[in-house]
């Protein structure tokens, strides 16, 4: 999509309950969302016209709106359909969808109780999250200046819009500064996640990844792990010091946008993806392709 204006995109897109044109969904400049991020969204894949994992995406969005405090107008199945009509509608095959729920602008201020609760569908056509080329060789990260916050001053498990700025600046520097993408330590300076996706850490038969208690334990996490179970890698879940992933040979990220994407240098510390990055990435391939048969 590169060089194409968003909002300037051709067909519809779903807009509490309805299609409209691409053009025409728009929200008021008022927006709670816009001013006090009152915002949750998804990020979904489909693979040969089916969205991989879409109940669970859609169980999450429900959970992230619940976590700020507001109730979706529309079920579980209901949302479920509209991912679907949203991709048959666009005439995609292979595509990324991006179901969003934001407070309104009947109310203007910190509290928006009466604010109506508004959900918009969007799909289009987005191959990979990063360029063949970088998944193969394996991409360059550096190190975030910004943490992961305590829970305790965030809603950390849920997919909310706000917990991205800090995701936006540290990309942002990290592209500025020739890497593809930035790792971010959380509040306690241990490792946590990049900036839209997990990390793991191999050395044999083990592979390493930090513990979700502060972050989001993502869907394609979850689906790598269990990958890597059925392949006989010991997963082990724990708190990591950004000085342990010297003692490490391998290491991959993932994401519904990066799938099992490779890392081949974090900062000073440098990796060589090979067997089981390779192994995974073809595994997770499989599932979703399989997902779709």
């Amino acid at each position: 999509m590169a060089g194409v204006s968003f909002d300037q995109l051709e067909g519809e897109i779903w807009f509490n309950g309805e299609f409209v044109k691409w053009a025409d969904a728009k929200v008021h400049v008022l927006t709670h969302g816009l001013h006090y991020a009152s915002s949750v969204f998804e990020g979904e894949r489909a693979y040969e016209g089916q969205i991989f994992k879409l109940q669970e995406h859609t169980d999450r969005l429900i959970f992230s709106a619940n976590e700020l405090g507001f109730e979706l107008p529309y079920s579980a199945e209901e949302i479920n359909q509209a991912c679907i009509d949203t991709v048959k509608r666009q005439g995609l095959t292979n595509a990324y969808i991006r179901p969003v729920a934001w407070r309104g602008s009947e109310m203007m201020g910190v509290s928006a109780q009466s604010n109506r609760i508004n959900l918009a569908i969007a799909a289009w056509d987005w191959p990979s999250y990063f360029s063949p080329e970088e998944r193969l060789k394996g991409i360059r990260l550096t190190i975030s200046k910004w943490k992961r916050p305590d829970p305790e001053t965030i809603p950390c498990h849920a997919k909310a819009a706000g917990l991205y700025m800090i995701c936006t600046l540290s990309k942002h520097a990290a592209e500025a500064d020739g890497y593809a993408d930035a790792l971010m330590y959380d509040y306690r300076g241990l490792i946590a996640e990049a900036t839209g996706a997990n990390v793991f850490f191999i050395k044999g038969n083990e592979i390493h990844t930090p513990k979700p208690d502060c972050f989001l334990n993502g869907i394609t996490r979850q689906t790598v792990i269990e990958l890597a179970k059925k392949r006989g890698y010991e997963i082990i879940e724990r708190h990591m010091k950004p000085e342990e992933m010297a003692d490490y040979d391998e290491c991959f990220l993932t994401g519904s946008a990066a799938e099992v994407t490779p890392v081949s240098e974090i900062a000073e510390y440098r990796f060589t993806p090979s067997v089981v990055c390779q192994t995974l990435m073809a595994d997770y391939d499989d599932a979703v392709r399989a997902h779709a048969k």
